[in-house]
């Protein structure tokens, strides 16, 4: 049976799903709270072997005795299943569990510690009874952290312990996996069923290949990463998630102030898929500006104040955005040369408006601090700029017309140090031809063409 299909079931089934496949693993879970009581229960519905281990001795008789730990749709008929299927059990004994099973989930909490940190004591405690667990096991076994952590936990303090409580090494006699999960409390088990993707973050095939074996068969792709990439991805899609939550809010309180019904505006705002509900402005980059962005935002958190409304994370945007740029001038400073080239000078590329462009920033700065100058834009041209766009750019760029270059291949040839702010074939094409080894080029927009220039390159934040 196809294996994207094998997890179906037919219009109308009721009950526990069940997986029709061979594969059969003998799965140990360490943390039985929301995470882990799920995956115990829809691993062993699917048909494999799950121990459930705990220091609560509550939870264990619970779910020895066919009930739920958990208060989530689905999960009472689901645990009362599997529990009587004799497919999942429960118990406090870490080593008779890692002897039994082939690979161990751990998912217990990773609650703040009075500073803001991670309380990272659940899971290295967990990691040292799995370490001295597997000191007297033979063969591999398999550790896939479900936990929540910081991107470089699993690489610098679990694998360390586990190595040090065993006696053995990752990669040669046991793997280690990171494994976001992203399971909503209320709709867990639908979640289990449909994620958004799987992720695999390791540094050896046996861990991936382990992974692969247990959800190889729901219905989304399977995306292997690095163990950093795989932690940093569930922070930030945590972040993500209370970034539009207050984003709604804040809109909320604001249109409340203004008699406007939130609800209808934010309708509204879901509905546009090409730029707001999508992958549009989610790129790493440089900082945004132009004619619209900057003034709006400043409009809105004016309004805000006038109406008596306290809107800190739009108050917050523009001295975020202010940072970017810090980043940037520190990255041309640090290069220690004074004869710089900038390709790129409009807010964006295939366009001459200058109004409010980082990049016009970008060179203001850079030219107070000293810095010989120079500029390319191939659409920037001083004899057609008219109105507001001229304006601006005498304002902030007086002597402008002096830092033009007309042709890209002046400036290659006069600057040490390249900042390459837009996406141009023909600047692309003599960056590739004329570019010195001795050189260095700063990448502000992330443009993989610039990997094969024959010079020191460097990115903004890659």
């Amino acid at each position: 049976m196809n294996d994207r299909r094998a997890g179906s079931r037919r219009k109308g089934a009721r009950g526990p799903r069940r997986l029709e496949t061979d594969c059969r693993v003998n799965i140990s879970i360490f943390g039985l709270g929301y995470v882990g009581a799920v995956s115990l229960a829809c691993l062993a519905r699917d048909g494999h072997q799950v121990i459930g281990v705990d220091i609560d001795a509550h939870k264990i008789a619970q779910i020895n005795a066919g009930q739920t730990p958990v208060v989530e749709e689905g999960m009472i008929d689901l645990m009362k299943q599997v529990v009587a299927d004799g497919r999942a059990r429960a118990s406090d004994d870490a080593l008779g569990a890692v002897l039994a099973t082939d690979l161990s989930f751990i998912c217990v909490g990773t609650p703040s510690a009075a500073n803001g940190s991670q309380d990272l004591s659940a899971v290295t405690a967990s990691a040292a009874a799995l370490g001295r667990a597997l000191r007297g096991k033979p063969g591999s076994h398999v550790f896939v952290f479900r936990s929540t952590l910081v991107p470089g936990t699993v690489e610098e303090v679990l694998v360390p312990i586990l190595e040090r409580e065993s006696g053995k090494q990752e990669g040669r006699d046991f793997f280690v996996a990171f494994q976001p999960e992203f399971l909503r409390e209320g709709s867990s088990v639908r979640d289990y069923d449909h994620p958004p993707f799987t992720i695999v973050g390791c540094r050896h095939d046996g861990a991936e290949a382990a992974i692969r074996e247990l959800f190889g068969h729901l219905p989304c792709a399977v995306h292997r990463t690095s163990l950093r990439t795989a932690e940093m991805l569930k922070v930030c899609c945590n972040n993500f998630h209370a970034l539009k939550i207050t984003f709604a809010n804040e809109t909320a309180r604001l249109c409340d102030a203004l008699g406007v019904n939130p609800f209808e505006v934010m309708d509204l705002v879901c509905g546009d898929t090409q730029l707001n509900i999508s992958r549009a402005y989610l790129r790493p980059g440089f900082a945004f500006g132009g004619s619209c962005l900057p003034k709006d935002l400043r409009a809105t958190t004016h309004l805000a104040k006038m109406r008596d409304v306290e809107m800190p994370m739009l108050a917050g945007v523009l001295s975020s955005n202010d940072r970017h740029l810090d980043l940037a001038v520190s990255r041309v400073l640090a290069s220690g040369a004074r004869r710089v080239g900038l390709i790129g000078l409009s807010f964006k590329a295939g366009t001459d408006d200058l109004r409010e462009s980082p990049m016009v920033t970008l060179a203001e700065r850079l030219l107070g601090k000293g810095i010989r100058l120079q500029i390319y834009d191939p659409e920037v041209f001083m004899s057609r700029l008219i109105g507001a766009n001229r304006r601006f750019i005498e304002t902030h760029l007086p002597h402008v017309g002096e830092l033009l270059h007309d042709r890209i291949e002046d400036l290659i040839d006069q600057c040490d140090v390249l900042i390459v702010a837009m996406n141009n074939p023909t600047a692309l094409a003599a960056l590739q031809q004329r570019a010195r080894p001795e050189q260095q080029v700063i990448d502000l927009v992330g443009l993989p063409q610039l990997q094969a220039l024959p010079c020191s390159l460097e990115g903004l934040c890659w």
